[in-house]
């Protein structure tokens, strides 16, 4: 198998694809309860919570291939005839499940569906689902969008209703915009009238990197700046850098190596979707925002998008075998608690933050829009395979941060 092959996004979630003994025992749970519960007279919902690499993808993957397989051949199956839908709010990722359809022979492309057409599209034709299955769940709606023809206040309400079984996964830490503002708290909250039953994935399978890495990268993202940990290097390429061009140069020969290396960064540089390129300038780094993706290859993949940067919509889902992450101006470092801070006045990314009618405590609105700012930094931190590399925008914390390292390498 070569590296095209081995880095597609769509081998690696593919129902091929070789389970664990637990995701097998997961699947074949899901699947039993989907088949207990479709003719009760309310919605039954099951949620699988998960950090990002934790393999949620493709348990989904498995799962509504197996439920496919059941509807469309299986004429002994209590699932034979029934209507399924896989739902995803994340455009770079439908177009893998799309990809993955065309290669699965109990799968149709329009089995995939964004929510907000899937939900119209049912009202049109006054339909319903029998099983709906959503991946990326902390991305769905949770106000309405006219911009996007959602006019609704709800994703996940209102896919409940046109559903008989719904099966979601979800992680707080990857909510990223107000308009899809969600917590476990308010999930609880809306699920709570509904027969339910939860599973919670730990393992980590996307990055190579010891627990106590992703322990301090969790740290990181909790606003605490810890000791890099010793074994930090031990399987895994970690590196800080203080010069963002000489990441770039990295980068570069590993993407010559093993391909799918990628400079990605947080929010904090100009960026304005009017089709034009803007750029991140860091000393003698200068490269474009990654710009919207029209063709059905997810941006990664793209051998061009080596000199594009990356950003949480084109990353969020997708592993990299190595990632350089620019931690841009809104994340700084306290010289004197030693404390990590959040500066909203210096996050550019003006989608992020819309007015919520819900939402009115203005502290309690900043500690929010603070926390999505660190879920971004979260998002980008779990993307690397074999390596990450991490500069800094912020003196002071960029000077911290070859110091802890420079005492791992001695």
């Amino acid at each position: 198998m070569n590296n095209t092959t081995t880095n597609s996004a769509v081998t690696k979630i593919s129902p091929l694809k070789k389970l664990t003994i637990e995701q097998q025992q997961l699947v074949t749970r899901i699947k039993k309860f989907c088949t207990a519960h479709l003719h009760d007279d309310s919605t039954a919902i099951f949620t699988i919570y998960g950090d990002a690499g934790t393999g949620k993808s493709v348990i989904l993957s498995h799962l509504f291939n197996d439920i496919q397989v059941a509807a469309r051949t299986d004429h002994s199956s209590i699932l034979y005839g029934t209507s399924n839908y896989l739902l995803v709010n994340h455009p770079e990722v439908l177009k893998v499940y799309k990809e993955l359809a065309s290669r699965m022979p109990s799968l149709l492309k329009k089995d995939y569906q964004r929510p907000t057409t899937f939900i119209n599209q049912l009202d049109r034709h006054q339909e319903s689902a029998d099983i709906t299955v959503i991946d990326e769940a902390h991305l769905l709606l949770s106000k309405s969008d006219h911009y996007n023809n959602f006019y609704y206040q709800n994703h996940l309400n209102e896919i409940i209703n046109r559903s008989k079984i719904v099966i979601l996964v979800f992680d707080q830490r990857q909510v990223l915009r107000m308009k899809s503002f969600w917590n476990n708290q308010r999930l609880g909250q809306l699920l709570q009238p509904y027969y339910h039953e939860s599973y919670y994935l730990h393992h980590q399978f996307r990055m190579t990197a010891s627990p106590e890495l992703i322990h301090w990268f969790d740290a990181f993202t909790a606003g605490e700046l810890q000791k890099i940990p010793t074994n930090a290097c031990e399987h895994y390429d970690f590196r800080i850098f203080s010069d963002a061009e000489e990441m770039r140069t990295e980068i570069v020969k590993r993407n010559k190596a093993v391909q799918l290396a990628r400079i990605v960064s947080t929010s904090g540089y100009p960026s304005t979707l009017d089709g034009g390129r803007h750029y991140i300038t860091e000393g003698q780094f200068k490269m474009p925002w990654d710009q919207y993706n029209y063709t059905n290859v997810p941006w990664a993949e793209i051998p061009a998008t080596i000199n594009e940067v990356g950003s949480i919509y084109t990353c969020q889902g997708f592993d990299l075998n190595y990632v350089g992450i620019i931690i841009g101006p809104p994340i700084t470092l306290d010289p004197k608690s030693n404390k990590l801070q959040v500066n909203l006045d210096k996050y550019t990314d003006a989608e992020a933050f819309k007015h919520r009618q819900d939402l009115s405590d203005p502290a309690e609105i900043e500690a929010i829009e603070k926390t999505m700012i660190m879920n971004s930094l979260n998002v980008l931190f779990k993307r690397g395979i074999y390596g990450t590399y991490l500069y800094a925008h912020d003196s002071v914390l960029r000077d911290q941060l070859q110091i802890f390292y420079d005492q791992i390498k001695k």
